[in-house]
């Protein structure tokens, strides 16, 4: 027994993992602070979230022990399975702050759409990984934009702007890895041109369209949606080098700054531990970027290399959105923080995804 308990441990990716354990430790840590605070204290917050990040890193071990083939195997099905949990929730999930995003399982609900994404990566990889070298044909780029679309559509239908945008983001990341040329480049250019111009027009609901005109000039509703990226601001830039200490943030703990558990959760960290605060996490990013680039340069195998590909592009598309919005150089679009942010789906899809790589990566160095 215990050597079977040695050989589950071996199938780990402990430098992966000791990156994810930080980050998970850090989000508590200000999420506890977040739930504390003199104004409305709420340890709820805090309690669910170690039950997810619980959760979470069990699920992790056991992804890291499942051969990644099977996800190859079964990607169509996991795919189908994808859609059809979006397109139900649009029926029967429960509407929060105008978005109609989750289903509840009686004690617990959670959002279809972040494991949805999970199930973009597979699918896309195992189509990139067959059709990768044909990738100069029209129709390759179109069935795979196709299986994204389709996704966006049922995301944008909830409404959910910011997911649908990190489903094309990673799409099209995932493209330009593949090497297309720079006319297909040029011709998708003008397309997304022409689709943003047709959504705006017929897509977008009016405070989408509010939160990318106050993107634009934020001093056009100063009091409504331009209001949570100026306290935003305002919390990162008092931060200053060493931050305000632990808990001590006046923008979060005096809830001037919505949301600061989720949207705005990068915002509290920058304020209560400043400049080195940020630097520690966007390099613990960093480093798992570069894991996760590394091993797919490495490994021999096209599946294993387009899901780590896939991955790294929502991270970074995930990561860019979130810190954007909160920094004032991104729409305020309601994209969690991968890892950090308070939310139970988010963290879960994460740690699955995760779970994958880490099996990829052993897997990787045992060749």
């Amino acid at each position: 027994m215990g050597r079977i308990s040695w050989l589950r441990l071996k199938n780990i990716d402990w430098l992966t993992f000791s990156a994810i354990f930080f980050l998970v430790v850090i989000s508590l840590g200000v999420i506890y602070g977040i739930s504390i605070n003199p104004v409305d204290p709420d340890s709820l917050i805090f309690s669910k979230q170690l039950a997810f990040a619980t959760i979470g890193l069990l699920i992790f071990f056991v992804m890291s022990n499942i051969n990644y083939r099977v996800w190859m195997t079964y990607s169509k099905i996991i795919y189908i399975a994808s859609a059809a949990l979006l397109l139900y929730v649009l029926y029967f999930g429960l509407t929060i702050r105008g978005t109609t995003g989750w289903i509840s399982l009686g004690f617990i609900s959670f959002q279809p759409v972040e494991f949805a994404k999970v199930g973009l990566i597979i699918f896309l990889a195992k189509y990139f990984s067959d059709y990768g070298r044909q990738f100069f044909l029209w129709r390759h780029i179109i069935i795979s934009g196709l299986g994204t679309v389709l996704l966006m559509v049922l995301v944008l239908l909830q409404p959910d702007l910011g997911s649908a945008i990190v489903l094309f983001g990673t799409w099209l990341l995932m493209l330009l890895i593949v090497g297309i040329s720079r006319k297909q480049i040029a011709i998708l250019i003008i397309s997304i041109i022409v689709m943003s111009l047709m959504s705006w027009f017929f897509v977008l609901a009016p405070y989408q369209k509010d939160r990318i005109v106050t993107f634009i000039n934020p001093q056009s509703d100063a009091l409504g949606v331009g209001y949570n990226v100026r306290q935003s601001i305002i919390a990162v830039g008092s931060g200053q080098l060493l931050g305000r200490g632990f808990g001590l943030g006046s923008q979060s703990q005096l809830k001037f700054l919505p949301e600061a558990e989720t949207d705005f959760i990068f915002a509290v960290l920058g304020e209560e531990f400043g400049l080195i605060g940020i630097v520690i996490l966007l390099s613990i990013f960093f480093m798992l970027m570069i894991r996760l680039l590394a091993t797919a340069t490495r490994t021999t195998d096209n599946f294993a290399a387009f899901f780590t590909l896939g991955l790294a592009s929502l991270f970074i598309v995930h990561s860019f959105i979130n810190i954007g919005m909160n920094v004032g150089i991104a729409p305020v679009a309601g994209i969690p923080l991968p890892f950090i942010s308070a939310g139970g789906s988010s963290l879960i899809s994460f740690f699955i995804a995760f779970g994958i790589a880490s099996n990829i990566m052993v897997d990787t160095r045992s060749r």
